[in-house]
């Protein structure tokens, strides 16, 4: 059986007021394709199938689209995974139609362990691997929150709720293996769509848990063959576990994926895990960063790459400098018209100071724009004079806040 494991699509995402459908759409029709090649028999979709929870009726019909192109490529099963940027109910409005596309759609967890089991078939129809389909773990539908719990409680109570979800599900495609043959030694695939201790992260990816829990320990995994893991948008392996991938993005999503290798994994079984396999998928947009002072951000326009596909290179530039320069984005978009043999784009324009200043003098230079969300409301939380405890519940309180408003959860 072999399977193709990808995660974090974002379709719809809107990066610096610029759409990424084309570069969706190349991908897609290049993904389809491989499937072909490769004679791939389930495609397996380890959550973030779009950017938000309300996405634009484009991105909508590129998934559509896509799924119902996968019907004359040989491949018996596409297996969809809800994941934290995705909204459970915008995923499971089409489940039953989609099921009928020999799709199967997993928004969300219940607290039944069989609704997250399936077999996995090829494409003669045999039984190749059971899969655990679990798609991102909401704190709220599995653990309830305490009065009185501290931050290390929170995190202690979220880790063991994980963890058994996991085992019970284990538990159920364990015995689902044992009813289709007692002698089978069907592997067992999981699912996941979280961070783990020691993953890689980028600018782009949210932190998905509220509280401290930042990272879920590997070892709490069950034993399973092989673990498809989405959310870090950098292709991964777990240190000293082969076993446990992170895909990755399938486009940068940020200027700090820039210089990723884009990939999907290609997994083979044979009555166990025989190859795992890093594809690479073309580069359909480049993005760059540039950092330093006006002069090596001269001499990086000039060292830029030529961009691919006939497509428009997008840049960022960082500029280190403590001061202000009214003229700063016409002297840097003149170094750009320089290069009338390349097509550049510069999207965003930020500012790295030399010095550490603090307090009126830093917010004094500072733009709104420079500031995260989260800095934002931890400058004003500095301002306030209360102890340790409450602060951590108050900006427990901001995250899960921002969380919903990002996934356009506002229930």
């Amino acid at each position: 059986m072999r399977i193709i494991h990808t995660s974090d699509w974002h379709l719809g995402q809107h990066f610096m007021g610029k759409s990424r459908e084309t570069e969706h759409r190349a991908f897609l029709d290049w993904l389809r394709s491989f499937i072909v090649e490769s004679r791939a028999d389930v495609l397996v979709v380890a959550g973030d199938i779009f950017d938000t929870g309300t996405p634009p009726s484009y991105a909508r019909g590129l998934y559509n689209d896509f799924i119902v192109s996968l019907q004359n490529t040989g491949c018996a099963m596409t297996v969809i995974l809800g994941g934290n940027h995705d909204s459970a109910a915008t995923l499971n409005e089409a489940k039953e139609l989609l099921a009928c596309l020999n799709t199967r759609v997993i928004g969300n967890i219940t607290l039944d362990f069989k609704d997250h089991v399936l077999v996995l078939k090829d494409a003669h129809g045999h039984p190749g691997a059971i899969l655990c389909a679990i798609p991102f773990i909401r704190p709220r539908d599995l653990v309830s929150s305490l009065a009185g719990q501290s931050g290390q409680d929170k995190k202690q109570v979220l880790v063991e709720g994980i963890a058994s979800f996991y085992a019970g599900v284990f538990g159920a495609a364990c015995d689902v293996r044992d009813e289709l043959d007692s002698n089978s030694r069907l592997p067992i695939i999981a699912t996941g769509h979280l961070t783990i201790v020691g993953g890689t992260s980028s600018e782009s990816v949210r932190e998905i848990y509220i509280g401290s829990l930042d990272a879920f320990p590997a070892n709490q995994f069950p034993s399973v063959d092989y673990m498809a893991l989405g959310h870090l948008h950098k292709g991964q392996t777990l240190k000293g576990a082969d076993h446990i991938r992170y895909s990755g993005s399938p486009i940068p999503l940020s200027f700090d994926e820039g210089k990723h290798t884009k990939q999907i994994l290609q997994v083979d079984f044979e009555g166990r895990l025989k190859k795992i396999e890093s594809v690479s998928i073309p580069c359909f947009r480049t993005l760059a960063c540039i950092k330093g002072d006006l002069e090596q951000i001269e001499k990086g326009i000039r060292e830029l790459p030529r961009p691919a596909g006939g497509r428009s290179l997008w840049l960022e530039v960082e500029v280190a400098t403590d001061d202000y320069l009214t003229d700063l984005g016409s002297r840097i978009q003149a170094m750009i018209d320089g290069q009338e043999s390349r097509s550049i784009e510069l999207l965003r324009i930020r500012r790295r100071r030399k010095t550490v200043e603090s307090g009126p003098a830093m917010a004094a230079k500072e733009r709104l724009e420079e500031l995260k969300p989260g800095d934002v409301f931890l400058r004003r939380l500095g301002q306030e004079e209360m102890e340790g405890p409450e602060k951590d519940q108050l900006t427990d309180l901001f995250k899960e806040i921002l969380a919903r408003v990002e996934q356009g959860d506002l229930s």
